[in-house]
């Protein structure tokens, strides 16, 4: 009997002192991350190189076969628990997302490379709320998903169009949050859209994103006082900056105590070790499959304590997972028959050669003009009247934030399909609901494409490299010393081959110009404007001239742009819209053979720039103020007033300190 009591009273003990046990002792927790990942599920660049199942013979980079080595390799590595967490943007980007409505195979996928928890981005919502409930809704159906946590998005209760993924978020199946149990302690993770992020997500209305501050905030509260966690995972799309002030992540550890990491995504920033902002870790893993993040972490007593963190370069020396590697090709006669057939195109079918790489800069880039040369051909090849010399597309734009990939020789100078495609992947049209985005024409006159071209001059120093312009049909030079919004000094239309001259961009200059962009950099016209305060404002308008004023029946902005769209073949009913995939797949096969192999080469004009950007600071009183715009005669004439105003205290100054000092001298 005592020694029943004896063994009764040491397990009492032992019941009591279990917390003390378990939260007394070390407890190691590994966090392996990505982000903005893409739909690059083959290695890069370029597609044709990549060799997963071998080792030490490409220099391609990513690839979700090697990807999920790496996560069962940092697995096996330790004796602890792991979570696989995504911070967003892990679709769009190649020819994969084509059919993830009805196929969802990137979701589909990281469910079998072993994620827990992922969250979305702003190029989840591209497919507008309809595809990405059917994205869902097909990995349900077809093998699963992680968890997705998502705590950003406001529905709006009037307008139909996003009735579909609202029902997804009500079966749980997108959740504000989750908590995961391990070893005793508690783990709240839950996902955010940034400000940046939400303001490039167009095709997300009617869908908007509560400020990532302040739904933080609800978040945390939730769950350290309702949840009882330990410890707390944001997965964050919102990114880091090198200017403090937009490093959205950074501001958001500092503004929302009781965050413990920060996963961080949309920059596609590579950061080798965490950032520490006060309590919070922020670690971030480049983009596109090419790094694979491991953090790994102690806790005890409430603290968490870093015990070290490996970005892992996800490259030739790593072995491709067979299994998921199968999982993608199978794909891929799929991609051929649905997609590429009707184009009479292969996945791998080489178009052009090249001695050279296309890359893209925070500048005029030889990538940038072969893709905005594309528009403007391809538009006035199949739409320009030589009896209406106005119909002619004169300039062509496309911003760098639509320009995804580089496009590079490679080990055997061959331009491939899929490798083209990735270039400029992104895009549906609201019409038919087609993948890629549309080409759509607009008329401007003179003044208004200064106010384009001021998006270099004055917007993209602000807002990031993705508003940065490449041009086509013209050349301009800036002054980056002159007053904001009115930098332009310069503009000649025309081209290399046949010549420039000069335009006219006085307000006084009625003449109308045909402009050419795909449908996502056309909307943003809007956006120059709002951002401007009004300053910078364009109004598109049809061939007579008339201004396009008017949103469409529910409000969006794309709305009013679908009549704008051009058709590739007007025998047919309603529009054949001009995507812009097919446009640079076309241009790159028109150029000429050069060494007649029967392939066509890209041109040696575009091995380098064209001048078409030019930056010219100068000092100069003349070239600062030279056929200056309201705007710079407004802080012109503020100067000179600021300056009156303060010679004339000084001279009043002056004079007193000379009458008392007289009077002192009388005395």
């Amino acid at each position: 009997m005592k020694s029943v009591k004896k063994w009764l009273a040491t397990g009492f003990v032992i019941v009591l002192l279990f917390p003390c046990f378990v939260f007394g002792k070390e407890i190691h927790l590994t966090i392996i991350h990505t982000n903005d990942m893409h739909s690059h599920l083959l290695g890069l660049s370029p597609n044709l190189d990549y060799s997963p199942f071998k080792t030490g013979d490409d220099a391609t980079l990513g690839g979700w076969a090697r990807v999920a080595t790496v996560i069962k390799s940092e697995k096996a590595k330790r004796t602890n628990p792991t979570l696989v967490v995504d911070a967003g943007d892990f679709l769009m980007g190649s020819f994969f997302h084509m059919i993830s409505r009805e196929e969802a195979l990137e979701l589909r996928l990281m469910k079998e490379m072993g994620y827990d928890v992922v969250t979305l981005g702003n190029h989840e919502f591209d497919l507008m709320p309809k595809g990405l409930a059917r994205i869902i809704t097909s990995a349900q159906q077809k093998g699963g998903i992680p968890e997705i946590v998502f705590s950003s998005a406001i529905f709006n209760q009037e307008n139909p169009e996003d009735d579909t993924l609202e029902e997804i978020f009500k079966k749980g199946w997108v959740k504000p949050y989750t908590v995961k149990e391990i070893q005793g302690i508690r783990i709240g993770l839950f996902g955010i859209m940034g400000k940046d992020a939400a303001e490039v997500s167009p095709f997300a209305r009617p869908v908007k994103f509560k400020n990532p501050i302040e739904i933080s905030r609800e978040i945390v509260k939730i769950l350290r006082e309702k949840e009882k966690v330990d410890l707390i995972i944001c997965l964050s799309h919102g990114g880091l900056s090198e200017k403090k002030s937009r490093s959205e992540d950074e501001l958001l550890a500092k503004e929302v105590p009781g965050i413990d990491i920060i996963v961080s995504g949309h920059t596609h920033t590579k950061l080798t070790q965490p950032l520490r902002v006060k309590e919070t870790l922020i670690v971030q893993a480049y983009a596109h499959g090419r790094n694979v993040g491991v953090l790994d972490l102690a806790y005890e007593k409430g603290r968490l304590t870093l015990k070290q963190y490996a970005l892992v370069e996800v490259d030739d020396r790593i072995q491709g997972d067979e299994k998921i590697q199968r999982a993608i090709e199978s794909s891929i006669s799929l991609i051929e028959q649905k997609i590429l057939k009707e184009h009479g195109l292969t996945f791998q079918q080489g178009l052009a050669k090249t001695g050279f790489d296309l890359t893209l800069t925070t500048d005029e880039s030889n990538l940038g003009n072969l893709i905005a040369d594309s528009i403007q051909w391809a538009v006035n090849r199949i739409d320009y009247d030589p009896n209406d010399p106005v119909s002619k597309v004169v300039v062509a734009i496309e911003s760098n934030g639509v320009i995804r990939d580089d496009l590079l020789k490679g080990k055997t100078g061959k331009v491939a399909v899929c490798d083209l495609f990735r270039i400029v992947p992104l895009g549906i049209s609201r019409a038919d609901d087609t993948m890629g985005y549309p080409i759509i024409t607009c008329y401007l006159h003179g003044h208004e494409i200064k106010k384009i071209l001021e998006v270099v001059t004055s917007i993209y120093p602000m807002k990031g490299r993705k508003f940065f312009l490449q041009v086509s049909g013209l050349k301009f030079k800036y002054n980056p010393n002159r007053m904001i919004f009115d930098r332009v000094t310069d503009i000649a239309i025309g081209s290399e081959e046949e010549g420039f001259r000069p335009l006219n961009y006085s307000e006084s200059n009625k003449a109308l110009y045909r402009i050419a962009a795909n449908l996502y950099n056309a909307t943003f016209i809007s956006f120059v404007g709002r951002f401007t305060y009004g300053t910078l404002n364009i109004v598109p308008k049809d061939r007579k001239g008339t201004p396009l004023v008017s949103e469409g029946p529910i409000g969006n902005p794309f709305d009013l742009l679908l009549p704008l769209r051009v058709d590739e073949n007007k025998e047919k009913p309603g529009i054949q819209e001009l995507k812009q995939w097919i446009v640079l797949m076309d241009y790159v096969r028109s150029f000429p053979d050069k060494d007649g192999d029967g392939t066509p080469d890209i041109p040696d004009k575009y091995k380098g720039k064209l001048g078409r950007i030019v930056k010219e600071p100068s000092w100069n009183p003349i070239r600062l103020l030279s056929r200056g715009t309201y705007v710079t005669w407004i802080a012109f004439g503020a100067i000179v007033i600021i300056l009156l105003i303060v010679g004339s205290v000084a001279y009043f100054v002056v004079r007193k300190v000379k009458r008392i000092t007289q009077t002192k001298q009388a005395f």
